[in-house]
């Protein structure tokens, strides 16, 4: 597989294509086209304010589509990758009955349906076969909108897209709805190199039985494109042939699939028309027009999406990814693309792309403004606006322009971009929303900033911080200073200090202009590393978002007398804090098991079947544990007998391939893991089967 010239580019058309189509459709999910029509008319850009939702939301089409993918790098970057090791992916990082998916019963719900399979030992593809589910559940619109990674980490080669997409789709679904799948993932492999739409149809076609239902659905439309020069009556036609009346089950892939390619094949190669099509259209709107979104952007590029109204401003590259790596949620379309590009280039034998030496703010990306937006003042307007510009950086070739203007009273101009949920998405309805902070205490914020040579005046720049606090008020919080004359540039570098245990929700720059003149500063890059240094307990009169920092991924997370009260019937529960990129450190915690079959603590969890675990187990052991998906291996363990409502300090330590477990403070046991190390990944509360308490978790740099 050899990438094209502008893949990186592509990538970032295709997933931008892909949330602003999700966020289109998202308001007006589940209606008919004529209540559209009589509500909103032809949907030709964002509609969320009319109907009075934000624009930024969770949605299983987006969640199941990165989520997913990270079967790939999780298991090795290997095109033998099996449907199998994407149902463990599944377990790994779904959180029952909460995160990713419609969590709408057995038999009910496709995706709960193979989630329970999954659950109870039956791996896929078996998961979601139809000899297992029956026909109707299997065939229904999920295989479809989780499949545009598979087709994005095979550029130009749509037969690996089209067998990737049918791997990833059996383990939930079956027969027509995988077809449905493949044919979209075939499509958008070759759009990478291919511009003809119809090229592309028929290249995907080719993939799927010529009997098929859908087969004859796309032969069925283009017919009808051919007769009838307006898209109204071919969606007339396939509400007569291959509506939802023809198809049990909640929401069947075929009559969606259908306009899907109504959209495509009316739109005139124009994405803002395309995306019009499908959504007026009706049915599941923000899934086709999701996956309709991506092509587009794939095929046609950047310039595709741009060539209409602003459709990337208001978005300025916000996502989030709930799961059980929490570190991962709130992340932006930039970042997302860098992802899924490296993939690809694993894929094709090349080494990754890490710009500006790992930076996680970087801005490389035409237009990326990776989740930063202007303050506003009371009247809602900003004395700032951003721009991504080619050039004013030492590192790459692109920077975030901070224009700012005079403003009234000496104000001064903020931009900020978010560490953790900000307070409109702490209640926000749909689809559950966890997270935990990207940004801590202990670590070193730098970033890089350039004044532009025809300022006139210094510009006193700052960075600075905003926490929650009681009744989850945002309080703001400064770093170092520094006054910027026209071409200079500055480094900052900031320790984050001690929070509390408040969650940081943004962090951003803030730009003062002491005459009143406006000028321009430029943002190089803005990154953090190393592990915390903090101590994590209940802050005083703490809200809702310091216990929306911890995912749940236990029946009950409580905070009544202690801090962490955790409550799990079956099996294991974990409640999970911080990033993927913690490497080397030491967890502590106080653990007392009230009753509990085995409590603890995990390090370097990436995931709810990928971690370290010092556990207090049965028969009055201390065991030191490695979960791989269904092995728990025991790496090194002791007797100490254990009693109920007793506290200890349980320690444990991380560092290269080495771990060393302490009881109040004295290490019992260590081991060296030899075999796929975990090397990074946050901590966790562990218990089984009972309840604990936790008063305090203590993270440190080893």
């Amino acid at each position: 597989m050899t990438l094209p010239h502008d893949y990186l580019e592509r990538v970032y058309a295709g997933v931008l294509g892909k949330l602003i189509g999700v966020y289109l459709g998202r308001p007006f999910e589940g209606w008919t086209y004529e209540r559209i029509m009589a509500e909103l008319g032809e949907v030709w850009y964002y509609v969320h304010e009319r109907l009075g939702l934000p624009l930024i939301v969770t949605d299983d089409d987006i969640s199941g589509t990165f989520t997913f993918l990270r079967a790939m790098p999780d298991f090795g970057n290997t095109r033998s990758l099996t449907a199998e090791q994407i149902g463990q992916t599944w377990l790994n990082y779904l959180i029952e009955n909460r995160t990713v998916l419609w969590w709408g019963g057995l038999g009910n719900s496709t995706e709960h349906t193979a989630y329970l399979r999954l659950k109870s030992g039956i791996p896929a593809p078996a998961s979601g076969s139809i000899a297992v589910n029956g026909k109707v559940v299997a065939e229904q619109i999920g295989a479809q909108i989780f499949i545009d990674g598979w087709a994005m980490i095979a550029p130009g080669d749509p037969a690996l897209a089209a067998d990737l997409a049918r791997r990833a789709a059996s383990v939930s679904h079956d027969g027509e709805a995988v077809y449905g799948a493949q044919v979209l993932a075939a499509m958008e492999a070759q759009a990478f190199v291919e511009h003809d739409l119809h090229v592309l149809l028929e290249t995907a076609l080719s993939f799927i039985p010529r009997e098929s239902v859908i087969y004859r659905l796309a032969s069925d439309l283009r017919e009808w494109r051919e007769k009838f020069p307006d898209w109204r009556e071919a969606r007339r036609l396939i509400v007569e042939h291959y509506g939802y009346d023809k198809y049990a089950g909640n929401c069947h892939m075929v009559p969606n699939h259908a306009l899907i390619l109504l959209g495509l094949l009316y739109g005139e190669d124009d994405f803002q028309k395309t995306l019009m099509i499908t959504n007026t259209a009706g049915w599941d709107t923000d899934c086709n027009s999701g996956n309709v979104g991506c092509l587009m952007g794939i095929k046609n590029g950047l310039a595709g999406i741009e060539a209409g109204p602003d459709w990337r401003g208001p978005l300025a590259d916000r996502l989030y990814l709930p799961t059980a790596d929490g570190g991962s949620c709130i992340t932006d379309a930039a970042r997302v693309t860098y992802q899924v590009a490296n993939i690809g280039r694993a894929l094709a034998g090349l080494p990754p792309l890490h710009p500006k030496s790992h930076a996680r703010f970087h801005f490389e990306l035409p237009g990326a403004l990776q989740g930063f937006r202007p303050e506003p003042l009371v009247d809602g307007r900003s004395p700032m606006r951003l721009e991504n510009v080619s050039g004013h950086s030492k590192h790459g070739r692109h920077s975030l322009a901070l224009h700012y203007a005079h403003t009234a009273l000496g104000q001064p101009a903020r931009a900020a971009t978010p560490t953790f949920l900000p307070p409109d998405a702490l209640k926000m309805q749909g689809y559950s929303l966890f997270a935990c902070p990207t940004l801590y205490p202990g670590q070193t914020v730098t970033a890089e900033v350039m004044a532009d040579a025809g300022n006139q005046r210094p510009a006193i720049c700052r960075m600075y911080l905003r926490r929650y606090g009681p009744g989850d008020a945002l309080v703001r919080i400064y770093g170092p200073e520094t006054a910027l004359l026209s071409g200079e540039t500055h480094v900052f570098s900031w320790r984050v200090p001690e929070m509390g245990g408040w969650p940081i929700a943004e962090i951003g720059v803030e730009i003062n202009s002491p005459q009143g003149v406006p000028g321009t500063v430029y943002l190089d890059y803005l990154t953090w590393k190393g592990a915390p240094d903090a101590v994590f307990s209940r802050p005083e009169d703490a809200g809702l978002a310091w216990q929306t920092a911890w995912v749940n991924a236990a029946d009950y997370f409580q905070s009544w007398v202690e801090s962490f009260r955790v409550i799990q019937n079956h099996g294991t529960g974990m409640l999970i804090h911080g990033a993927a990129d913690w490497e080397d450190y030491r967890v502590e915690a106080d653990v007392t098991p009230h009753m509990a079959v085995a409590a603890g603590l995990a390090a370097r969890v990436q995931g709810l079947k990928r971690y370290y675990a010092l556990l207090l187990a049965p028969e009055g052991r201390l065991k030191l544990v490695k979960v791989r998906y269904q092995v728990t291996s025991v790496l090194a363990e002791a007797d100490l007998p254990w009693e109920f409502g007793q506290t200890y300090l349980l320690g444990l330590e991380v560092k290269g391939r080495r771990l060393a477990a302490s009881v109040g403070g004295e290490v019992l046991l260590s081991a060296v893991d030899e075999e796929d190390p975990y090397l990074n990944g946050a901590v966790a509360l562990v218990c089984e089967e009972g309840r604990t308490a936790t008063q305090a978790v203590t993270v440190r740099p080893a």
